[in-house]
């Protein structure tokens, strides 16, 4: 019998989820983004270790929605009051499924910003096209001497920028 993959609830990210949040970003970037990036690039940029008390303040300073089937952590997501959105990470088995869509709509709705942007990987670049948001640039990150490409994207929020008289 075939399990299926579609019921899970978002809610607000709490401190004791912070190692599970790091262990999902590592094995996500590892299997998922694989296909756009080497094999040490990959290595640069989920080492396996984070500063959990860091990312853990991070989290807690961010609206911060964790998204999860039960007890198991399916995806996570974080976005500061300027609408910078920080990270956006999904279990690879939970790909496609709606995940990074439910995050993405409540982080987008959760802040007063005119526009959102995020620093986007390849394998992201299409879901957030998707989304309306835009390429502004693409850039060359350096890790470890490893160049990692990825784009600076941004959408425009809560219509029509208007310009004083």
């Amino acid at each position: 019998m075939r399990e299926t993959r579609t019921a899970f609830t978002v809610r607000a990210y709490r401190s004791a989820d912070c190692e599970s949040l790091a262990e999902l970003f590592y094995q996500t970037v590892h299997t998922v983004n694989a296909k756009d990036y080497t094999r040490e690039q990959l290595a640069v940029w989920a080492t396996g270790t984070v500063d959990l008390e860091r990312w853990d303040a991070s989290f807690l300073e961010h609206e911060t929605l964790v998204a999860a089937a039960g007890e198991c952590i399916v995806g996570f997501g974080d976005i500061d009051a300027s609408g910078y959105l920080d990270r956006l990470y999904v279990h690879k088995d939970w790909q496609g499924m709606g995940v990074a869509t439910a995050l993405c709509d409540r982080l987008e709705q959760a802040v007063a910003a005119d526009r959102i942007v995020s620093h986007v990987s390849i394998t992201a670049k299409p879901f957030f096209l998707q989304r309306g948001y835009v390429v502004k640039k693409e850039q060359q990150v350096v890790r470890e001497g490893i160049f990692l490409t990825n784009y600076v994207m941004e959408k425009t929020v809560g219509g029509t920028l208007c310009e004083p008289l």
